[in-house]
Formats: C-alpha cells, sequence, structure tokens
C-alpha cells in the first residue's frame, strides 16, 4: 500500500484510490452530503468514473454514491492510498 500524506480533493482521486474525507466546509451541499454518508473522519473510495470524466462513483458508508465532478472537488481528502 502507497501513503500519500498530502491533502488532495476527491476528485484528484483515480479508480482504487481511497482517503479520509477531511473537510466538506467548501461545498454548498455539504449538509446533504453528510446525510448521505459524507461525514469527515469517513473512509471513502473512488469506484469509478464516468466516460466523460462526470459523475463519478464512491464507496463511502458502506455503499455507492454518484456525485458531480464540481462536488468532489470541494471534498477534501487525506490519507489518499493506491488500493493494491
Amino acid at each position: 500500500m502507497n501513503l500519500n500524506k498530502q491533502s488532495v480533493h476527491l476528485s484528484d482521486l483515480k479508480p482504487g484510490q481511497k482517503g479520509i474525507i477531511k473537510d466538506l466546509s467548501a461545498c454548498p451541499d455539504a449538509s446533504a452530503l453528510m446525510e448521505m454518508g459524507c461525514i469527515p473522519g469517513e473512509a471513502i473510495t473512488m469506484v469509478a468514473r464516468a466516460p466523460l470524466g462526470d459523475p463519478i462513483t464512491v464507496k463511502v458508508s458502506g455503499y455507492r454514491l454518484s456525485l458531480r465532478k464540481q462536488q468532489a472537488r470541494e471534498i477534501a481528502i487525506q490519507e489518499a492510498a493506491l488500493v493494491s
């Protein structure tokens, strides 16, 4: 497992990479995302991107969630790791 300690955004992850949600404060949809399980401290995995890059599918809180690329740009992630 390759750990990258720098902070990135969810939109920066490639399919198969995971991280820990660090901050949602920049996202206007923060409360709705938190209701869907995107809570700071929660593990999140990038599952797939649509062929044109939008939307993306992530796995969080035990289920898959589709997000717009703009929403993913506003979710800060820490400790992104490549899943082997």
